[in-house]
């Protein structure tokens, strides 16, 4: 199976505020507590959304270049055995090649945001 360029990582913007004064991002709460960042590919984005960020706004969804974390990345079983890209080090901010400002309402639902 050929393996997707790109991953997304969400974060809450005080934190991609954060991980860009800094350089690099080290992750979240539940990220450290596991031991590695969570990403998700494009397929498996919309679920990630509705079940880890309902009723959350202010997030940013972060579009991370594969190519520059590889020697970190881990391809991992998670839900339903789906395999997802887990970074086993400090996302650095150079990896991002894009971004996307978004609020998932209580719903799941995906809106858009300025930003």
């Amino acid at each position: 199976m050929t393996r997707p360029a790109v991953a997304f990582k969400v974060m809450s913007r005080a934190d991609w505020t954060r991980a860009r004064a800094e350089g690099r991002y080290e992750g979240s709460a539940v990220d450290l507590a596991d031991g590695y960042i969570h990403m998700s590919t494009e397929a498996q984005l919309p679920e990630t959304l509705s079940k880890h960020y309902r009723g959350q706004s202010d997030l940013v969804v972060l579009i991370v270049d594969l190519g520059t974390v590889d020697d970190d990345l881990v391809w991992e079983p998670s839900r339903g055995g789906d395999l997802f890209p887990h970074l086993y080090a400090a996302l650095p901010i150079s990896a991002v090649t894009g971004q996307r400002s978004i609020a998932v309402t209580a719903d799941g639902t995906v809106v858009e945001a300025e930003g």
